[in-house]
C-alpha cells in the first residue's frame, strides 16, 4: 500500500468513523421520552431505581447498536454485490437472499413456531436458515455448468429465485390470520425493534467472518472491476474471489435481515454515496461503506422512532422514502 493510499485510508476510517461514533452516542438519547446522558450513566441511583439507565441500556442502546449493525452489514455487502456483478444497481437483495429470509420467517409467525435457539426467536432464526437456502440453490444454478462462477447465471437465478420465493410468500400469507399477517408486514417493512443485546452477541462471530473476509476483497474487486480476463493476468484467482465475494456477502445479507428484517435500499444508497466522495477503490468504499452504513441506518432509526411520535414507523419505510427517489435519480444519472 503505498503512503497516500495509506494516508487517504486513515482520513476516511477517522472521518467516517466519527460520524458513526456520534450517531450511535446521540440516538440513544433522542426519543419521545428526553432522558439525561449523566443521569443514564451515574452511580448515585441504584439501576433499579434509575429510568434514564433503563430506557438508555434496555429500550435505546439495544436498537442503535442493532442499527449500526445492520446497516454496516447491508452497506458492506452491497459493494461486494455491485463489485462482483460489475453491476452499480446491484443490491443485496438481487440475488434472493432476502427472499429465502422472509419466507423463512414467514412460516415461521404463519405457523407459530416456539423455538428459540441461544436467545434468538424463532422467526430470526428460520429467517437465517431461510437466507442459507436461498444461497446454496443460487450458488449451485451458477455453477452447474461452469467451472467456476458465473455471474450472469448468478444474476438470472438470483432475480428467479427472487421471483419465486415471492410467490411463495404470498402463499404463506393466504393461511396467515390478522394477527399473524399484522405480525409479518410489520417484518418485512424492517424493524429494529429488539430489547436485548443476545441476538447481536449470537451473531457476533458471523459478523466477524464477514468483516474480515470484506478486508481480504478488497484488492480482489478492484481487480474484478477490470474483467474476469484482467484479473487473472494478474495473477488473481477469478474462481475464488467470486465464490469468497458471493458467499460473505450472502451470509452477511442474511446476518443483517435476520436482526433487522429485509431492510431496503442501504445497499446501494451508502455505496453511491461513499464513492461520490472517496471515489471507486474498494480499499477506502468498503470501510467507508461500513461505518457510514452503520450511521445512516442509526439516523433513519432516530427519525422512525420520532418523526410521528409517540408512534414508531418501521425504519425500512424511512428507508424507502429516501432510497426510491435516489434509486431513480441513479437510472436517470446512468443514461
Amino acid at each position: 500500500m503505498t503512503t497516500g493510499l495509506a494516508r487517504r485510508l486513515a482520513l476516511t476510517t477517522v472521518g467516517f468513523g466519527l460520524l458513526a461514533v456520534v450517531a450511535m452516542l446521540t440516538a440513544p438519547l433522542i426519543g419521545s421520552t428526553h432522558i439525561s446522558f449523566r443521569r443514564a450513566f451515574g452511580r448515585s441511583i441504584p439501576f433499579t431505581d434509575n429510568v434514564d439507565a433503563q430506557i438508555f441500556f434496555i429500550a435505546r442502546l439495544p436498537r442503535t447498536l442493532a442499527g449500526a449493525v445492520v446497516g454496516s452489514l447491508l452497506a458492506s455487502a452491497g459493494v461486494v454485490f455491485q463489485g462482483l456483478l460489475r453491476n452499480p444497481l446491484a443490491t443485496p437483495f438481487t440475488l434472493g437472499v432476502s427472499a429465502g429470509a422472509a419466507l423463512g420467517a414467514m412460516l415461521a409467525i404463519t405457523f407459530s413456531w416456539s423455538f428459540a435457539w441461544a436467545g434468538i426467536s424463532a422467526a430470526a432464526a428460520a429467517s437465517f436458515v431461510g437466507s442459507l437456502a436461498a444461497v446454496g440453490i443460487v450458488y449451485t444454478l451458477a455453477r452447474a455448468r461452469h467451472r467456476g462462477l458465473s455471474t450472469n447465471v448468478l444474476l438470472l437465478a438470483g432475480v428467479t429465485m427472487n421471483a419465486f420465493f415471492s410467490a411463495l410468500i404470498l402463499l404463506v400469507q393466504y393461511f396467515a390470520d390478522f394477527s399473524q399477517t399484522y405480525r409479518i408486514l410489520r417484518w418485512l417493512m424492517g424493524d429494529l425493534d429488539i430489547s436485548s443485546y443476545q441476538p447481536l452477541v449470537t451473531a457476533t462471530p458471523l459478523i466477524v467472518i464477514s468483516f474480515a473476509t470484506f478486508a481480504w476483497l478488497a484488492r480482489p474487486l478492484n481487480l474484478l472491476s477490470l474483467g474476469d480476463e484482467s484479473a487473472q493476468t494478474r495473477g488473481l484467482n477469478v474462481a475464488v474471489a467470486q465464490r469468497t465475494a458471493f458467499i460473505s456477502a450472502s451470509l452477511a445479507t442474511g446476518a443483517a435481515v435476520s436482526v433487522g428484517g429485509p431492510v431496503g435500499f442501504i445497499g446501494i444508497v451508502v455505496p453511491h454515496l461513499v464513492r461520490l466522495i472517496v471515489g471507486p477503490d474498494h480499499r477506502l468504499v468498503l470501510p467507508a461503506s461500513a461505518l457510514f452504513g452503520a450511521a445512516f441506518l442509526v439516523g433513519c432509526d432516530v427519525l422512525a422512532r420520532t418523526v410521528m411520535s409517540p408512534i414508531e414507523l418501521p425504519v425500512g419505510v424511512i428507508t424507502a422514502l429516501i432510497g426510491g427517489p435516489f434509486f431513480l435519480w441513479l437510472l436517470v444519472r446512468k443514461r
